[in-house]
């Protein structure tokens, strides 16, 4: 029951803190006008901060 729980709401966490992150990428480059990362780098640092965050917390899950 709580590997189901964790998994549940860690790939909820880490879907919401991708999206988080991609808009303010979005909202940077609508400010300063020109385009500071590209959309490329906007979708790599989306998925691999959110998926390594959760590869840490799955690895905290285990041990205890």
């Amino acid at each position: 029951m709580n590997a189901k729980v964790f998994w549940i709401f860690g790939i909820l966490q880490s879907i919401s803190l991708g999206v988080i992150i991609f808009l303010i990428f979005r909202s940077l480059n609508i400010i300063k006008g020109e385009s500071i990362i590209g959309l490329d780098t906007h979708i790599l640092l989306s998925i691999t901060f959110p998926l390594f965050l959760l590869l840490v917390e799955y690895v905290m899950f285990t041990k205890k």
